[in-house]
């Protein structure tokens, strides 16, 4: 049995959730936007009084695999369409720099050239200098996989090396570092 799949999700005031059989969609609408997710199989969703429940259609192996990861999907729409997610990322390293126009960042990484690249508009997103501190960059949307997407590509274009930590990192991530060369006697 799914513990996750069996749980019922509790609706926040102001959020609404739909299940249209025929096409299998499921709608969640919130006071910061609407997302929807389309499940395989015959799974069903029942909403009773602000409760969500996620049934599956038999105990066979696929049915079951997928019964915990369509209950957090949607958990995750509900959680983003009422609350939001945020994900900071932090650039450590001499010269590296972050500037955001509009939808697009601007990254100085120590390379010859500064990487330009198009953030998706569903997300807002915001890039801080501050005298003495970090660069900071900012994302702010209702989709969780997109931000943790957008985040994760971002994240790439410097990855965080292990004897003097220079990269882009999340704030609060550990990194575990490395000792370098031993000095020759």
């Amino acid at each position: 049995m799914s513990r996750i799949g069996k749980q019922p999700i509790t609706l926040p005031k102001g959020v609404t959730c739909t299940f249209a059989p025929e096409t299998k969609k499921v709608s969640v609408k919130g006071p910061k936007g609407e997302l929807h997710q389309i499940l395989k199989g015959d799974f069903k969703v029942t909403v009773d009084n602000g409760v969500v429940t996620v049934t599956r259609p038999s105990e066979e192996k696929p049915d079951r695999a997928l019964h915990g990861l369509y209950r957090a999907l949607i958990n995750n729409m509900v959680t983003g369409v009422s609350q939001g997610y945020k994900e900071q990322l932090e650039l450590i390293g001499v010269g590296y720099k972050a500037t955001a126009q509009s939808n697009v960042l601007e990254l100085s990484l120590g390379y010859s050239h500064s990487v330009f690249l198009a953030v998706p508009s569903e997300l807002k997103l915001q890039a801080t200098q501050e005298k003495g501190a970090n660069p900071m960059i900012y994302l702010e949307g209702i989709d969780k996989q997109l931000i943790g997407q957008v985040a994760a590509k971002i994240k790439s274009l410097r990855k965080v090396e292990p004897y003097k930590g220079k990269g882009i990192r999340y704030v609060g991530e550990y990194v575990r570092r490395k000792a370098g060369k031993a000095a020759a006697k």
